[in-house]
């Protein structure tokens, strides 16, 4: 297969993780008591943020990547640039003197949904000059991670993000965009995302967001009512398919997104394409996905560790088996098996495996989630 060349851009940052016991409960809110003690395992340190995740995992499973994230002179940065250097692919690191690296605490219990504190560092300062378009102008995919979470690609309803996005388009790549949880109350959370997201699709081929964010960016009443249904527990395990995911895809490809893949936690992955004809725009091979629609259930994995880096790993396993040319099943197919290996690792990365193993057991049987 022609293996094509991936520019994966955005948001860059390290992860730390503190390893917590199985079994202890299944409500962070037990655990995250004022004044409790509570003793846990070691911490991972880890890099972290699309261009991390997603990225490192593309050149893992083998695609041509390069990688575009911007890092600050700090300890933060120096881990960050260490691991790049260990992957060979920190030639396109953006380093910004003077400034503070993003990083990320990762609160991620056995069988709880995380919670994070970041601190948006560099990534705040990202912009469309950062990136080498001449380099950018030689690649097949363009992907582009978390404008929800850095300033300069959020502020005025994301006009930089489809400045970027536009600009890209022109140079004839594919695209992808993939989003992350905006805090309410924030700088952030006062962007019209509706209207962003209405402006951008059209220059996105594949958007692979989150069920969360979707119904928090596009239906803030629907959102909540998620959240009184879930009464504290992950809002996934309540929805409904076709009644509360089948429409927020619907609207998302007529808003000009040709292909999306809604991540839905634990219980899987939806995926809905365009008409062929609109598919085939994207390149020839895709015509064969269009008008496509279903819900792939997640499979079971062998532990669970972490659910660290498990959406981006996925959509990694998505990009590269698309852009190999696997029909739409298999690529999503691939996406669920790789988000079921991820959450066996504390870290994103070490629980990934080579996509023709999980062919193999995906076409022998492996159980999926019920």
């Amino acid at each position: 297969m022609n293996n094509k060349k991936i520019v994966v851009a955005g948001h860059l940052c390290v992860d730390i993780t503190p390893g917590f016991p199985s079994g202890q409960t299944k409500n962070l809110s037990d655990l995250l008591k004022p004044g409790k003690l509570l003793n846990v395992n070691n911490a991972t340190v880890s890099t972290g943020g699309a261009v991390a995740n997603t990225g490192l995992a593309l050149k893992k499973l083998g695609s041509d990547v390069i990688l575009m994230g911007k890092i600050g002179d700090d300890a933060f940065g120096s881990i960050i640039e260490q691991k790049f250097i260990d992957y060979q692919a920190d030639e396109y690191l953006i380093r910004a003197d003077g400034e503070s690296s993003s990083y990320t605490i990762v609160i991620a219990p056995p069988g709880v949904d995380r919670v994070f504190l970041h601190h948006m560092g560099s990534n705040a300062t990202f912009r469309c000059e950062d990136l080498d378009f001449d380099t950018i102008a030689k690649a097949n995919h363009f992907h582009f991670g978390y404008p929800s979470i850095m300033r300069n690609m959020y502020l005025n309803d994301g006009a930089e993000t489809i400045r970027l996005f536009q600009k890209v388009k022109e140079l004839g790549l594919t695209t992808s965009l993939d989003m992350a949880a905006i805090e309410g109350g924030t700088e952030a959370d006062a962007q019209d995302w509706k209207k962003m997201l209405q402006n951008v699709l059209p220059y996105v081929d594949f958007f692979v967001p989150s069920i969360e964010e979707l119904g928090y960016m596009i239906d803030h009443d629907l959102y909540e009512e998620w959240n009184r249904r879930a009464n504290g527990e992950d809002i996934t395990s309540i929805l409904d398919i076709e009644q509360d995911v089948k429409p927020l895809a619907d609207t998302l490809i007529e808003w000009g997104a040709k292909c999306v893949l809604i991540k839905c936690g634990a219980p899987g992955m939806y995926f809905k394409a365009s008409a062929p004809e609109i598919m085939a725009s994207i390149a020839p091979e895709f015509e064969n996905w269009g008008d496509q629609e279903f819900f792939e259930k997640s499979y079971v994995p062998d532990r669970i560790l972490s659910g660290t880096g498990a959406g981006d790993t996925s959509i990694a396993a998505f990009l590269k088996s698309a852009m190999d040319g696997y029909p739409a099943k298999r690529c999503v197919q691939l996406a669920a098996a790789t988000g079921a290996c991820c959450i066996t690792a504390y870290d994103a990365l070490s629980g990934l495996k080579p996509l023709d193993e999980l062919i193999a057991r995906i076409d022998a049987g492996w159980t999926k989630n019920t």
